[in-house]
């Protein structure tokens, strides 16, 4: 199976969906443990979610794999985000603590530098072609990082999770402009709440590529999932919510486009 799906677009948008992936390799679907074997941590939905943005005409980038193979946001090296607990480039537990892997299962260095040479290197080689050409078609590429989480995960975060987490490696991948636009629309709506660079400032996609002097502009949005599906398995879509939660997206991402636009 190829490591991931494009879609060219004609706006100087770029929608990365790394994580909703639940393709195994062998060695991962043979050790996995009972808890993880359902694939708990997955961004489910998320590519259905901002099926909007084709008709908008932005580019989009949906990893096939498991974040339980491979992180896509995760940097190559392994070394943390965040201070507080996380998981890593090949996680070993699920983010409620639970081991990813039966004991004696972890697949070898071998096969997780094989994941990462077959399937990280390839989705961040198609982030750095897609923004060049971006780029050299409208002067400027604007990147959206597109992410879900369970909204109440104690071992991560006290508490319920806001509704919209907004992430720009506070305030350095993207502009001021950018950030006011982006807050403007969550301002204009009383159904959610929302936060901008709290428990999520952005994965190492955000950081890695938001660096708007150099004419790209990063955001990450990490959305509780409550808000668009079920969170127990199976983890069911909810048409209803998610069409309500798209009111917001979709204002989210012309504020994105307008306000990426260089002055």
């Amino acid at each position: 199976m190829t490591p991931f799906h494009f879609t060219a677009g004609k706006l100087p948008l770029l929608v990365s969906i790394p994580h909703a992936g639940t393709q195994l390799t062998p060695e991962v679907d043979a050790g996995l443990s009972d808890a993880a074997r359902g694939l708990p941590d997955t961004d489910w939905h998320i590519p259905l979610l901002y099926d909007f943005v084709r008709d908008l005409g932005a580019s989009l980038l949906i990893g096939h794999y498991s974040r339980f193979v491979i992180d896509l946001n995760r940097p190559a090296d392994n070394q943390p985000l965040y201070t507080t607990a996380t998981t890593g480039l090949y996680p070993e537990t699920l983010f409620d603590g639970t081991p990813t892997f039966a004991e004696g299962k972890t697949p070898s260095a071998a096969a997780r530098q094989g994941y990462l040479d077959n399937i990280w290197q390839p989705y961040h080689q198609q982030i750095q072609q897609e923004l060049a050409r971006l780029k050299a078609e409208h002067g400027y590429a604007l990147l959206f990082d597109a992410h879900s989480i369970a909204s109440v995960i104690p071992r991560l975060f006290d508490g319920q999770l806001p509704d919209i987490n907004i992430g720009t490696n506070s305030g350095e991948s993207c502009s001021g402009a950018v950030i006011e636009a982006i807050k403007d629309v969550c301002a204009a709506q009383s159904d959610y709440s929302w936060v901008v660079n709290g428990r999520f400032k952005g994965g190492y996609i955000t950081r890695a590529y938001g660096q708007p002097q150099q004419g790209v502009q990063a955001v990450q949005l990490e959305l509780a999932q409550l808000n668009y599906m079920d969170e127990t398995p199976p983890f069911a879509w909810q048409q209803d919510r998610a069409a309500q939660l798209q009111k917001v997206l979709k204002p989210m991402m012309q504020a994105f486009l307008q306000a990426g636009k260089p002055r």
